[in-house]
């Protein structure tokens, strides 16, 4: 408990110190922040979300000093903004009583719960210090750090997602009535967040129904489908009441929605597998190197199930559960930001979509770290200098976390990364790379399997 509470208040003092960084310009709040912010006034001055009089009497002037913008149309003659009203209803009790900074310092604590938690799901994969070191390695990362108050949903869902996680894996070993309903209602309060996030529950959600069915709890299961299905109907009829369809996305003005589904070209988008991690600006691990352990633990869980090392060591069973169920999760959240996403770079820090599976791979960055200590270190040092210099920079050279202008952590041979979306050279080149290094890997793989084969057949 006293190791959860520094590592608490640690993120937390380290997030509350990015409290007036500006995002662009002289605003702290760019892109939808300033319209969550909108519709969090008028729930408590109006009690509804219809913006018509706080854009009539700009009620943003106190906090966005530039004009801002509809978003969405008219629905039953109602300005209901199309991001919807789940996340405006969390801050509104912080708007009330202190204004933004209030609503900056309950998403600060919420982002710093988020990564506890991450440490506690960790330790079901290995031990402390790893555990609570990949947590703060990577809740102290640019992304982490630059989206901690900033007010949107992502660290808000990754915190139920990873509460959501610890209290299945909890129901898997003994499937409690209060654990199932209270992992489901994490997951039922996703969508009402952001319907990005819904993917990823529903990894959890099939993962617990499944360790509930083996275990023939009927009662559990039933409690788990009751809660999911009330707040997907709640959330689809009240969404058709205020927004005029079954997500707040119908109200959006034409052109302007936050995802395009029916003219996306999914073909043409398969290459962010790639730049999600190595683009010169949205690029992971560009801004945090550490998330590199999570694949090398991704290579460990493969050996660990091709080995059957659960044969031999009876508790690895249950590691092998946590990082497997870790890495669904994980994958659910990157397919979204890699097919589903409109842009990688919009007007947020780099990292966004993938924001919400933070905490969630801290666990398999912390079997990274455990197995390879010291390239895991230096990924860690390397990822905590990116935030000192970035943080720097910005306090004494301005800027904006909008775009940011930081060569963190390399410098000038920040040119030698590429820029995926533009046709260039590097893009291409860094795809044939990932490609033959991936044949390479499963080559040797397959060589040493027959190889070990071989050895037992002799």
């Amino acid at each position: 408990m006293r190791r959860a509470a520094a590592l608490w208040l640690v993120l937390f003092a380290a997030y509350a110190a990015t409290i007036g960084l500006p995002a662009f310009g002289s605003s702290q709040f760019g892109g939808d922040e300033p319209h969550y912010l909108l519709t969090a006034e008028s729930i408590v001055t109006d009690r509804d979300l219809d913006l018509r009089d706080e854009y009539a009497t700009r009620a943003y002037r106190d906090w966005y000093p530039y004009l801002l913008e509809r978003r969405g149309r008219l629905t039953n003659g109602q300005a209901n903004e199309p991001h919807g009203g789940g996340f405006p209803l969390l801050i509104a009790p912080a708007y009330a009583l202190g204004g933004p900074l209030a609503v900056q310092l309950l998403l600060a604590a919420i982002a710093a719960l988020a990564f506890v938690l991450a440490a506690l799901l960790a330790r079901r994969v290995v031990p402390e210090p790893w555990a609570g070191g990949a947590a703060l390695a990577c809740g102290l990362s640019p992304p982490a750090l630059a989206s901690a108050t900033a007010v949107s949903p992502e660290l808000t869902a990754g915190a139920l997602l990873a509460a959501a996680a610890l209290l299945a894996l909890k129901v898997r070993e003994l499937p409690r009535i209060r654990w199932v309903a209270s992992a489901a209602i994490a997951l039922a309060a996703l969508p009402w967040l952001g319907l990005q996030f819904v993917v990823a529950g529903l990894v959890i959600a099939l993962a617990m129904f499944r360790w509930l069915r083996r275990r023939a709890r009927g009662f559990a299961m039933l409690v788990e489908i009751e809660v999911l299905l009330f707040s997907g109907v709640m959330f689809v009829t009240i969404n058709d009441q205020l927004f005029g369809g079954f997500t707040p996305a119908a109200a959006a003005i034409p052109g302007d929605r936050l995802a395009d589904l029916d003219g996306a070209d999914y073909l043409e988008r398969a290459p962010r597998l790639v730049g999600l991690w190595l683009d010169r600006t949205y690029g992971v691990l560009r801004w945090a190197p550490v998330t590199a352990l999570a694949f090398y633990a991704l290579w460990l869980l493969w050996r660990s199930r091709r080995d059957h090392i659960a044969r031999a060591l009876p508790e690895r069973a249950d590691v092998e559960i946590a990082a497997a169920l870790c890495a669904l999760v994980c994958a659910a959240q990157v397919l979204v930001a890699a097919f589903i996403a409109p842009t990688m770079f919009g007007f947020f820090f780099p990292g966004r979509y993938l924001l919400a599976a933070l905490p969630i791979a801290v666990a398999l960055v912390a079997w990274g770290l455990r197995q390879a200590p010291r390239a895991g270190a230096a990924l860690a040092a390397l990822t905590l200098a990116t935030s000192a210099w970035w943080y720097a920079e910005l306090r004494i050279d301005g800027g904006g976390t909008v775009g940011p202008s930081s060569r963190a952590p390399l410098g000038p041979l920040d040119d030698a990364l590429p820029l995926f979306g533009t046709g260039s050279v590097g893009a291409t080149v860094a795809l044939v790379a990932v490609a033959a290094a991936l044949v390479a890997l499963v080559a040797f793989e397959w060589r040493r399997g027959r190889a070990r084969l071989a050895g037992l057949d002799g």
